[in-house]
């Protein structure tokens, strides 16, 4: 069978395109991004999710797909404990609850621009970055449950930010399935000393500039306007999130054998949602969402400061704008073939996306959507924008950044001689980071063009666009 174009920004994938598949698949995306698609084996993953036990409704791929870990990044599944359905940390990803934030500043980028260079080398020396770095902050195991348990609500107790933040972070920063005692040792030992730690790889801290607004009412009610300063910050669970992951792999292999259950692709491993090797994961995986909360309020708490230190601006005038998870697995209420469900909904690399008038919204949001944050890349652009209705259709979800073209390898090949931080300063971009390679792995060339990806995910109907915001200064791990 032949992948079927349903309109301008869809696509379907048969269930009789192979067999074993339980639901369709459905792309988002149009003939230029198409084209890249085809070629990285994405597709194959979105197949492989279809098949799996107690899958409802399709398994839907976002125009920012591209080759994952069982499935593909991008991807977004929900399945039906009630009919067996099941969970898979290959659904989720390693870095659990990687997501992103954006905060407001009331400073505009004439009064920022002098003073890039300052700034830039004192967001660098407040955050912790790099590969297994150490942050300031050390717990004790009792303390660190009490992190798993609460996330981001733990941190603003300690007086890393206001409760105000927390009615704008997804699920309140907190999911209640949370466990600490399925959190291994191993875990605990990673995270340790990781809380309030940027990481490396693709995530960052960035200051930016709202370039150009498409939605004025829509950015009024966000408290955004053109030529204001935002700080954009993307960070996830750190070495607890990876280890959660790993430890439960290896669990879910054998749970295969047990329960009977044939998978086309070893990495979409799984087991129950209601089995006891189930609930273990969702527990642990909860903790460590948790955590990643955490870990991005900590991060907020820290750029608060440098800009109080730097430009004399309080704290509390640092407004978030909103928080989300990209790597997670939520159970949520959905209409499916007309009935109203309790699903479990793997999102990886998505983003949610909540219309207006959803009741799970604050009262602040209510009339606009959820904001939904996507991060670019650090020499073009990244956008904010709100839920529509139409993402109802792929369970509220949406793109979560531009997505890869090129593997890390094949990016430091394509970079091999260049400078990239010179590249960028021309571009009046200025860039700290740990090492060469990573900016060599993260160049703009790596990456999709975001407003592709949006242009995709408007005209489908999942989120409606408010605004772009362009790349001041930026920090990697």
């Amino acid at each position: 069978m032949e992948i079927e174009r349903l309109d301008r920004y869809r696509y379907k994938i048969p269930t009789d395109y192979r067999p074993g598949m339980q639901v369709p698949g459905i792309l988002y995306c149009d003939s230029k991004l198409f084209s890249v698609v085809r070629e990285d084996g994405s597709l194959e993953q979105v197949v492989n999710a279809a098949m799996l036990p107690g899958v409802v409704r399709a398994s839907f791929a976002m125009p920012d797909i591209h080759y994952g870990y069982g499935l593909p990044i991008g991807g977004v599944i929900a399945t039906d404990p009630a009919k067996g359905g099941v969970v898979t940390p290959g659904g989720v990803g390693f870095d659990i609850n990687c997501g992103v934030r954006l905060l407001a500043l009331p400073l505009e980028e004439s009064e920022v621009r002098p003073r890039l260079k300052s700034l830039v080398e004192a967001l660098f020396k407040a955050i912790p970055t790099g590969v297994g770095v150490a942050g300031p902050i050390r717990l004790s195991r009792k303390e660190m449950d009490r992190v798993l348990k609460r996330g981001s609500a733990w941190a603003v107790e300690q007086g890393y930010g206001f409760v105000e933040d927390l009615e704008r972070t997804e699920s309140l920063g907190t999911l209640s399935e949370a466990d600490p005692s399925e959190v291994s040792q191993k875990a605990y030992e990673r995270g340790r000393d990781q809380l309030g730690t940027l990481g490396s790889g693709n995530h960052f801290a960035e200051v930016q500039v709202v370039d150009e607004v498409f939605d004025e009412e829509r950015a009024e009610a966000l408290g955004l306007a053109e030529g204001q300063i935002a700080v954009m910050i993307h960070s996830g669970s750190r070495g607890l999130g990876h280890q959660v992951c790993t430890d439960f792999l290896g669990v879910f292999g054998k749970a295969l054998k047990t329960y009977g259950i044939s998978v086309p692709d070893r990495q979409l491993a799984c087991a129950p949602v209601e089995s006891p090797e189930g609930r273990s994961y969702i527990g642990a995986m909860s903790a460590s969402a948790n955590y990643a909360w955490a870990n991005r309020q900590i991060l907020s708490h820290w750029v608060r400061e440098v800009f109080e230190d730097l430009f004399g601006v309080s704290p509390e005038e640092i407004r978030l704008i909103y928080d989300v998870a990209h790597n997670i697995a939520k159970f949520e209420a959905h209409q499916v073939d007309g009935k109203k469900l309790r699903v479990l909904v793997h999102r990886k690399g998505a983003t949610r996306a909540l219309p207006p008038g959803d009741s799970q919204l604050p009262e602040c949001y209510r009339m606009v959507g959820q904001p939904v944050v996507i991060p670019g890349d650090m020499g073009r652009a990244s956008f904010l924008l709100c839920g529509e209705p139409g993402s109802q259709e792929c369970f509220n979800s949406c793109c979560h950044g531009a997505g890869r073209v090129l593997s890390r390898r094949a990016a430091k090949k394509a970079a091999r001689g260049r400078s990239i931080s010179s590249e960028l300063e021309k571009k009046g971009v200025m860039v700290r980071a740990k090492g060469k390679a990573t900016l060599m792995e993260e160049m703009p060339e790596a990456y999709k063009d975001v407003s592709q990806v949006v242009e995709v995910v408007a005209g489908a109907g999942l989120a409606r666009p408010v605004l772009r915001l362009r790349p001041l200064c930026v920090v990697k791990g």
